[in-house]
């Protein structure tokens, strides 16, 4: 499958605190991918690599082949960037902006745009100074939709939405993404919208990359186990079972492995299974029993 982007290597510092190190990731085309981490992992610092305004101390990142860095003007016209929903020129109105910014690009989708702020309910000669932060957030994404990019980098592309235009929002990107066959890279700190959303899931940890899988893959295998367990009792974590945490009586930890192969484990390591449960998870959960509660 041909990836849209490619990023090798990658190493990042802030002075001396390290961001990552060897972080490697792809995103094959006309796949919509979620980044995943706790505030201070990087999901920001890997956005702005990607949109070309921070260099990486060590390591490269592709896009349609192209080093970023070096990208021809040709080239990077074929992305869309949204940044935590910016919008200049905020004297104008719903009307005016799309006039304006529909001369820079020659394949403009006025229709896309309109769609979007007819969905959202925006008035055509409402002024931007005047909306909200999430409606202007989602007129930035309008503008992107219609210069019709092949590559659409999202950071926090909710921010601002209440529930119901949140969920509007995510039902339309995913209509259009795929029928479009657009590929999209974003983040988000709503989860829930992530998992209606995404085809695929990159995890960050603190300096590393935890996991890179399809979102059904995740959901379909990773699991909970709960089991009592007297007060003296410790699980140990491996590179089989995540983030072990004693809640009252309970131990709970978390596991890719199916349930056969987890009574094996326990049995063979004298591990208490009273009360053995596993449960199914969803995105939240799954990111929580992957990177810990805290």
């Amino acid at each position: 499958m041909e990836n849209v982007i490619e990023c090798r290597n990658l190493t990042h510092y802030y002075g001396k605190r390290l961001i990552y190190k060897d972080l490697n990731f792809t995103v094959p085309k006309g796949r919509i991918l979620g980044l995943l981490g706790k505030n201070g992992t990087g999901k920001t610092t890997s956005i702005n690599i990607l949109s070309g305004y921070l260099k990486p101390q060590a390591g490269q990142c592709l896009i349609f082949g192209e080093d970023i860095t070096q990208m021809p003007a040709a080239l990077r016209a074929k992305i869309g960037l949204l940044i935590e929903g910016h919008v200049q020129y905020d004297f104008m109105n719903i009307e005016q902006i799309e006039k304006f910014y529909s001369r820079f690009y020659p394949n403009w989708k006025r229709e896309a745009y309109y769609e979007l702020m007819s969905r959202l309910k925006v008035a055509p000669r409402q002024k931007i100074s005047r909306m909200s932060c999430g409606q202007r957030s989602q007129v930035a994404l309008g503008l992107i939709l219609a210069q019709d990019p092949e590559l659409l980098i999202l950071d926090d592309f909710s921010l601002g939405l209440d529930p119901g235009y949140r969920r509007l929002f995510v039902d339309y990107l995913k209509e259009y993404a795929g029928s479009e066959e657009k590929t999209v890279f974003l983040t988000s700190h709503i989860i829930q919208d992530m998992e209606r959303l995404i085809d695929d899931v990159i995890i960050m940890d603190y300096g590393k990359l935890l996991l890179q899988k399809p979102i059904d893959y995740l959901l379909n295998n990773f699991r909970r186990i709960s089991f009592d367990a007297p007060a003296s009792f410790e699980f140990i974590a491996n590179e089989r079972f995540y983030n072990p945490a004693r809640i009252g009586h309970t131990m709970e930890v978390f596991t890719f492995l199916p349930e056969m192969e987890v009574r094996q484990y326990f049995a063979e390591n004298d591990i208490p299974s009273t009360n053995f449960m596993m449960e199914a998870l969803n995105l939240e959960e799954a990111f929580i029993g992957l990177t810990g509660k805290y």
